[in-house]
């Protein structure tokens, strides 16, 4: 008897010491998470706190969390099981952002001035619903097909698509959205944000006023090895700079996301443990340096935060897009990006049109050029803040194919062969979701040689996308 009791007591020992040094760290990444990501699906976009917590934080651990939303002070508190208490507030403007006990929520505080510029144009350049549209050489059926397997069937959760949107020669071909998601429905991008991030710097060289082959600008490096890392490295994230990206463990990235007050400053004080332009290695500590090296290139904070808007997202018509900031006033460029599904297929055809939108040229052609050519070392999968199909990673898609891609798999892939821009926004990755065979499908929609056949509006099949537009195809 003495035994077992001793065994049991033992058993439990253990098992406590495993929470203590195993779990309980984990409980401040765990409720923040929850709270940031329940505060900014609620005030953003509307969520109930159920489908935030049915869907957007149904991740193991994540789902411990216990949740409270103060309505009137638009704020959330989430815990886990009553341990590590952690708060994210709403600021209209800034968006969500998780916050310590120091933060002074009453401190004043800039917001982005926003130009929401209208106009009398269909979508992608206006907000009217495009003309009826028929290309001859699309097969209509099988595309309705491909969109349509990319989302789970009436009672699975595996594929978990929130939607798709296809877009060929500037006209929406194919829209499609999972139950309580619309075509005005804000989205997180997760990392796609940072492809916004980097084509500021495009922008800036465009107008003169900044030259990336140029050394960093940052202070903590200029007595030691890092003062040869150049803005082209770190747009390459390729500067050599130790940092650890995982999502299931407490690590450099998580801890700068859940943690840290100042997100621009995770990656200045790493050490060099390779060579830059010699070691590439994915980093959103780097893509939150390159917001804070922006804001060092205004004189005031409010030019920082209105020079997001005005130079890129509003100037296209991003108008539903809110990049959030950390709680020391910077955009967090490496993750926290909201937009419409149709306001980001915008941002993929600004790349498809390299750089022109409507007759205004918002960076160099050749930068486009420049984000979609391989750096050093990366095996051909990644370019200046987005990913590439060089390396033939997804097989049976065309390899010029290059893609803002984001966790959970968010992706806009843009292809210039083919003239088209395809977006997915979901909550699965490969292997849940099979990028390469979605987007195969979809390229594949395509007649080898244009049908010489002018198909009427009486003819066009009953399956055709058109035909069920005001059902869940939008053309």
């Amino acid at each position: 008897m003495k035994k077992t009791v001793l065994f049991f007591v033992l058993l439990l020992l253990v098992a406590l010491a495993y929470l203590r040094i195993a779990i309980y760290p984990q409980l401040d990444l765990i409720s923040g998470f929850s709270a940031k990501s329940v505060a900014s699906g609620h005030f953003l976009d509307n969520r109930s706190l159920k489908t935030i917590q049915n869907g957007d934080n149904d991740i193991p651990k994540v789902d411990w969390a216990t949740n409270e939303i103060d309505e009137t002070h638009q704020f959330v508190t989430s815990n886990v099981y009553g341990f590590k208490e952690r708060k994210a507030i709403f600021r209209e403007g800034l968006g969500a952002t998780l916050i310590n006990d120091d933060f002074d929520v009453t401190k004043p505080y800039e917001v982005p001035k926003r130009t929401k510029i209208s106009s009398n144009l269909p979508f992608p350049y206006g907000n009217l619903e495009q003309k009826d549209t028929v290309f001859a050489n699309i097969d209509y059926e099988k595309l309705q097909n491909a969109v349509a397997i990319a989302f789970d069937k009436k009672g699975e959760k595996n594929k978990r698509t929130r939607s798709v949107l296809v877009v060929y020669k500037d006209k929406i071909i194919a829209e499609k959205y999972a139950a309580g998601f619309n075509k005005n429905s804000r989205i997180l991008g997760w990392s796609m944000t940072k492809s916004i991030t980097g084509t500021y710097f495009g922008i800036l060289q465009h107008q003169g006023k900044i030259d990336i082959m140029k050394p960093a600008p940052i202070a903590a490096w200029q007595n030691d090895e890092r003062k040869n890392i150049t803005i082209n490295d770190l747009l390459h994230m390729n500067s050599g700079l130790e940092w650890e990206e995982r999502y299931d463990k407490i690590c450099d990235a998580t801890q700068m996301l859940f943690i840290d007050e100042d997100m621009t400053k995770s990656q200045i004080d790493k050490p060099l443990v390779g060579k830059p332009n010699q070691t590439w290695n994915y980093s959103s500590g780097t893509t939150n340096l390159l917001s804070g090296i922006l804001r060092q290139q205004f004189k005031t904070h409010q030019e920082y935060l209105d020079f997001w808007y005005s130079s890129l997202l509003d100037k296209i018509g991003m108008t539903s897009a809110i990049i959030e900031t950390d709680m020391a006033g910077n955009f967090v460029g490496s993750s926290y990006g909201w937009a419409t599904t149709r306001d980001w297929a915008k941002f993929g055809l600004l790349y498809l049109h390299k750089g022109n939108w409507n007759g205004e040229q918002i960076f160099d052609e050749n930068w486009a050029k420049y984000v979609a050519t391989p750096t050093n070392t990366s095996n051909g999968i990644y370019g200046a803040q987005f990913w590439l199909n060089a390396g033939g990673n997804f097989p049976d898609v065309p390899k010029d194919m290059y893609r803002c891609s984001g966790y959970q798999g968010q992706m806009v892939a843009i292809f210039p062969s083919q003239d088209l821009v395809i977006v997915r926004m979901g909550l699965t990755e490969d292997p849940e979701f099979d990028f390469n065979g979605f987007l195969r499908e979809v390229v594949s929609i395509f007649y080898r040689k244009e049908r010489k056949v002018k198909i009427q509006r009486a003819q066009r099949p009953k399956s055709c996308a058109l035909c069920i537009y005001r059902s869940e195809f939008f053309v």
